[in-house]
């Protein structure tokens, strides 16, 4: 089995560089791979699965062969238990398949969510239930190409459903003048107008056709030739000769049976959570790439519920699927409030990711503003003049591929000049530049944020605090994102501390440690309770002085209200751990001398249970190998 040290040996410098400053471990000489081995070694805090999963692949293969373990296999899972030193999930190790045929990508491994999803009504867990059977379908496609194929006919599924909706009332009314065919109708109902080659029932008509593909593809350009708003934003690629016809159409048959229920549960709300629940899927199989379009929804629950965007405008400039934009409609919904108090208004750079998030907006019935394409916020900004009320973003971690170099004289950086090579900053300060006089911002980032003074982040970082910008830091557990194993947190800055709406906070920073919270939903990742995200969101909320929020405590280990001061005497760093201090133990009343003989009790029979286990394992190993 390798040892922590024996594995960090084998990384590069840079490797290890960026690793003491992701887990904010102390260092003699940067300089020395043998000082940042040693440092990262004996830290209790730098774990090596974390590490593992955000390395790709081919560097787990190479890590493999240069600690002499076996490097076969496709999946990162298996590797990585390797260089652990674990068990094999499996009895025996499944032989490495063959690679695909040219025409198609390998399959994106399937991982399991063992928790069922919590459904707003209709059949609980039928967002899993049908995934799994659509994932069934996909045979040898890549989750990152199939996740397009899926997704666009559930958004058809959905504008169809809408569409005959109203159309049947039309229908019911035509003897009073109502005409079924008035595309003003619809738009007077905020649906799109579907026409007759586009509708579900025609599609589904066609699903056991040899050309259904072609069928779809035309489908989906009349959606875009009749609703502008739609023009460049639905897959029109089901006709290509990779895509198993008759696959396809079994996909059509399988959606087709999200049907209608009763007018709170029919399909606007069903297909909406379909669709958020399989973004969240195909993000979980595709891994990395798959942070790209994705956050994960308790993540986005936590920034949403310390935020309550109630009214106003809501920016998100890296704005991925949309989920922040979803997230704040059902925290106004669930608070008795109105859609339309807030104004959505975001932007992305990526062309795939833009297409999901406007098709993912419409399914909800959210109006938003997410500009004329997609775009690079930094380079191509939007929304120009915008100034939003709440800012909520997850924007990439660390990213060094930002055009940096090109904007050294930019009007956004007030506060600092932000690295080339690093654009945590660049974020924070292109959220500023765009916030309100009374705004707040809610985001993710990186861990080096709180305390990296490279390349003059740390300049920036005292700037933010001496302007007294940042109201509230949140520790993050690990595991939670899909996209990486890099250790976050949330930032929250407000404009004005004073404004009136809560108490006056000025020269004051809210310092919250959830590290320790969150559980375990499979080997490999984890999520934020319910009843987590409350605590958090209920102790900013006390904190800040919001209306019924109850009287805010520092407790020891989870929460401080630190002064500037004190801020100062740590050199700016907003790490929470350093403010929080450790969590109080209770005293059992107990003396040494009488608690350590039960332990010592307890422990035996602990051992004498192993050791039954282990000898209870062994009669089956032996069993089964008798019976081979």
């Amino acid at each position: 089995m390798p040892t922590k040290r024996a594995v960090l040996e084998h990384l590069t410098r840079p490797e290890l560089q960026e690793l003491v400053t992701r887990f904010d471990v102390e260092v003699a000489d940067r300089r020395v791979k043998d000082d940042l081995v040693g440092a990262l070694a004996a830290s209790r805090k730098v774990q090596l699965a974390p590490i593992l999963g955000d390395l790709a692949r081919e560097r787990l293969k190479e890590l493999c062969r240069a600690l002499d373990l076996d490097d076969g296999g496709r999946e990162k899972a298996l590797l990585i238990e390797r260089l652990l030193g674990a068990k094999p999930t499996g009895t025996t190790a499944e032989p490495e398949p063959p690679p695909p045929a040219p025409s198609s990508p390998p399959p994106s491994p399937r991982r399991s969510r063992p928790s069922e999803p919590k459904s707003g009504g209709g059949d609980l867990g039928f967002e899993r239930k049908l995934f799994l059977a659509a994932d069934k379908m996909r045979n040898n496609m890549d989750a990152a190409e199939y996740k397009h194929v899926v997704l666009g006919l559930v958004f058809l599924k959905y504008i169809s459903d809408a569409f005959e909706e109203i159309h049947a009332k039309l229908v019911e009314q035509s003897e009073q003048g109502a005409d079924p065919e008035d595309r003003d109708e619809y738009r007077a109902e905020r649906v799109f107008w579907v026409p007759k080659e586009s509708r579900w029932k025609y599609i589904q008509a066609q699903a056991k056709q040899a050309n259904v593909g072609q069928t779809l593809d035309d489908a989906m350009v009349a959606i875009e030739r009749d609703n502008p708003s739609l023009k460049g934003v639905l897959p029109k690629n089901y006709g290509r000769p990779t895509l198993d016809k008759q696959r396809l159409g079994e996909l059509v048959d399988l959606i087709g049976t999200i049907g209608f229920g009763s007018r709170e549960n029919q399909s606007k709300d069903i297909l909406g959570r379909v669709y958020e629940y399989f973004l969240g899927e195909f993000a979980l199989a595709e891994g990395k790439k798959g942070g790209q379009f994705y956050t994960p929804g308790s993540v986005v629950r936590v920034l949403v519920e310390m935020l309550a965007p109630y009214k106003g405008r809501v920016y998100d400039p890296c704005c991925g699927s949309g989920g922040m934009f979803v997230q704040s409609e059902k925290f106004i919904e669930s608070h008795g409030g109105r859609i339309g108090d807030i104004s959505v208004y975001g932007q992305e750079s990526n062309p795939t990711t833009w297409r999901l998030a406007k098709m993912n907006l419409a399914i909800r019935g959210i109006e938003a503003n997410l500009g004329s394409d997609n775009a690079d916020t930094f380079h191509r900004d939007q929304h120009p003049d915008l100034k939003a009320d709440y800012v909520l973003a997850n924007p990439p971690f660390n990213d060094s591929d930002w055009g940096g170099d090109r904007l050294r004289e930019d009007v956004r950086w007030k506060y600092g000049v932000p690295p080339a090579r690093n654009a945590n900053f660049a974020w924070v300060q292109h959220f500023i530049h765009h916030l309100a006089p009374a705004g707040q911002a809610g985001f993710v980032l990186a861990n080096g944020s709180m305390s990296s003074n490279q390349s003059g982040e740390g300049e920036i970082r005292k700037a933010l605090v001496e302007a007294d910008l940042v109201d509230c830091m949140v520790a993050l557990p690990g595991q939670l994102f899909y996209s990486t194993q890099i250790p976050a947190c949330l930032w929250f800055l407000a404009r004005d501390k004073r404004n009136g709406r809560f108490r006056d906070r000025r020269g004051h920073v809210l310092f919250i440690d959830a590290r320790k919270l969150g559980r375990m939903i499979d080997r490999v990742q984890r999520e934020l309770t319910d009843e987590d995200v409350a605590r958090i969101a209920a102790t900013y909320h006390a904190w800040r002085g919001d209306k019924g929020a109850g009287k805010y405590e520092d407790m020891a280990g989870f929460c401080k209200s630190a002064t500037l001061e004190e801020i100062r005497a740590h050199q700016h760093v907003l790490t929470p751990g350093r403010y929080v201090g450790a969590e109080d133990v209770e005293d059992e009343d107990e003396p040494f001398e009488v608690k350590f003989p039960k332990l010592v009790t307890k422990l035996e029979a602990q051992f004498a249970a192993s050791f039954d286990l282990d000898a209870e394992i062994r009669r089956n190993l032996a069993r089964l190998t008798h019976a081979d």
